[in-house]
């Protein structure tokens, strides 16, 4: 394979967003637009990316992917540069210090055992970093636009690391017991801000378990929502063959189907 010349493809791509981003040569949506407006889509190029991942061997889908999320980044740069306050090529140096900077057992002259020392080792150049900016307790830095079921297992991650945290993940599974528990009880008040505080609880346990098992707990309801749409899609196909819709069906007769369609490993 053939790839292209590097600093020629970046010297282009960032050729392209200034000519979209000019005045008067431009195109009038990417001038108009700004930090702000642009935000969303960069979270949605980056669980895009993710997707691809998730889908399977496809390098193709993939590099595309990582293409728009690149021109996220060069975006977001150039806005930047048109104030005055860094370009493109100040980011990824930054990056690249940062990268040296937190392997000292590969740049330096420090040495790590293993996966884990360096992780811990990483963790304490995070927390370096942030007193560096004024950022104190266990808590800073944990960004809060994170989708929320990660922020919770990234919030009760570092709150472990400073021993608080349950012993294993029964007992996890307890506080879910309780939980449960609690929430069952304000059903007969239908309090939204009750039930929306003791459903809160929940999925806050919820992450944790995920965490003390080490699993992703985002990983988990994407890989959750593709069964459910798998499953549900066999249970329309399966009353369409019967001439019926879903919801002329009932739900005695799509339930069956469901069982079916899991008992066919869908």
């Amino acid at each position: 394979m053939t790839s292209p010349d590097p600093a020629q493809a970046t010297l282009a791509l960032l050729a392209v967003m200034a000519r979209l981003r000019d005045p008067e040569a431009g195109c009038p949506w990417d001038v108009a637009q700004d930090f702000a407006s642009i935000a969303p889509y960069t979270v949605e190029e980056a669980y895009e990316v993710a997707d691809a991942i998730r889908r399977g061997p496809d390098p193709a889908m993939l590099r595309d992917e990582l293409g728009d999320l690149l021109l996220q980044v060069a975006y977001h740069a150039r806005m930047a540069e048109e104030r005055g306050w860094f370009a493109f090529a100040d980011v990824a140096a930054g990056i690249t210090a940062k990268m040296i900077r937190r392997h000292p057992h590969v740049f330096g002259a420090a040495e790590i055992a293993d996966a884990a020392a360096q992780t811990a080792a990483w963790e304490d150049a995070k927390a370096a970093e942030r007193a560096a900016r004024a950022e104190t307790g266990a808590l800073a830095g944990v960004a809060t636009a994170l989708p929320a079921l990660t922020r919770a297992e990234k919030l009760t991650k570092r709150a472990a690391r400073v021993g608080f945290d349950w012993p294993d993940a029964g007992a996890v599974l307890d506080k879910l017991a309780e939980e449960t528990a609690e929430l069952r009880a304000e059903l007969p008040a239908a309090d939204p801000a009750r039930l929306a505080d003791e459903l809160g609880d929940m999925l806050f346990v919820m992450a944790n378990l995920a965490r003390k098992l080490g699993l992703d707990p985002e990983a988990c309801l994407a890989s959750a929502n593709a069964k459910f749409e798998r499953r549900f899609g066999a249970v329309e196909a399966a009353l369409a063959e019967r001439g019926q819709a879903p919801a002329d069906a009932g739900l005695e007769a799509m339930e069956a189907e469901w069982q079916a369609a899991k008992a066919r490993g869908l």
